[in-house]
């Protein structure tokens, strides 16, 4: 008994502590964005000190964070759709005919750095107009977006039954209807993982964006990028807007969290 109860505390210690290491930058970034910049670098104002809500209203009223805001949801839910679009079909067919090689393919091109392709990426849009518009950003996060769809839903698409599928073509459909009315309802929580992670890495991408946004498509990393400039940093402002930042994407978190913990434990298991 005694044994039990000293494992027990010692479990819950390392999940505190592990809690702690993970949730404290997260802590500060909130607190931070609170406080003035005199109070962000003093240290006998850590946690306790006067709060002020001039960092959010500066942020939207002096640097229009609404506009980018609305950039970053318009890439990021355009790049994962059409990933959607082409990935599942592609991950279906690779799962049901055995296409290892075309799925390790696919693989290799996730794994790639996404810097190599930022130079061609730029000539080829900038040979075609498209730079400083939402099209060349969707294509450009679908790089990455795309490929972590399909080998995610690789793995979902294996672990069911093709009985199911055979019995829907002894019946009479054919085998677009079985994909569409059979197999993708019964696959919501790989979509939802797997689109809920494309979304994510579209909606905090850094890299292309600094490349191929402009004035009128700038998402929020760039956004967040110009309060440092050559002379200061502006804190305060920097903090409140990268909790803007991570409100949306921790809402659907919570939102879709049983989702996406069903949803990696099917495709972690075949057959």
């Amino acid at each position: 008994m005694k044994k039990k109860k000293g494992t027990s505390i010692l479990q819950t210690s390392l999940t505190f502590l592990v809690l702690l290491i993970f949730a404290f930058p997260f802590v500060w970034m909130l607190l931070a964005s609170f406080k003035t910049q005199a109070q962000i670098m003093s240290t006998d104002q850590l946690l306790i000190f006067e709060p002020t809500f001039g960092n959010y209203i500066s942020v939207f009223k002096e640097y229009d964070f609404l506009k980018f805001i609305w950039n970053s949801f318009v890439v990021a839910f355009g790049s994962t759709l059409l990933s959607l679009i082409l990935g599942l079909p592609a991950a279906y067919a690779i799962a049901r005919h055995h296409l290892q090689k075309l799925g390790l393919l696919i693989l290799v091109a996730r794994i790639i750095p996404g810097i190599t392709f930022l130079i061609p990426w730029f000539i080829l849009f900038s040979k075609i107009q498209l730079v400083d518009t939402y099209t060349a950003l969707i294509l450009s996060h679908m790089l990455v977006g795309l490929p972590f769809i399909i080998w995610i839903m690789i793995s979902f698409f294996e672990a069911l039954p093709t009985e199911i599928e055979e019995s829907a073509l002894i019946d009479g459909c054919t085998h677009h209807q079985v994909f569409l009315r059979i197999i993708l309802p019964i696959s919501g929580p790989g979509i939802i993982t797997s689109s809920l992670l494309s979304f994510i890495f579209s909606w905090n991408n850094f890299m292309f964006s600094v490349i191929l946004a402009g004035d009128k498509t700038k998402t929020l990393p760039i956004a967040v990028f110009n309060f440092m400039s050559y002379s200061e940093i502006n804190w305060g402002a920097l903090m409140a807007a990268a909790c803007i930042i991570t409100l949306p994407v921790l809402l659907i978190a919570l939102v879709t969290q049983r989702y996406v913990v069903s949803g990696l434990a099917a495709g972690a298991v075949k057959g």
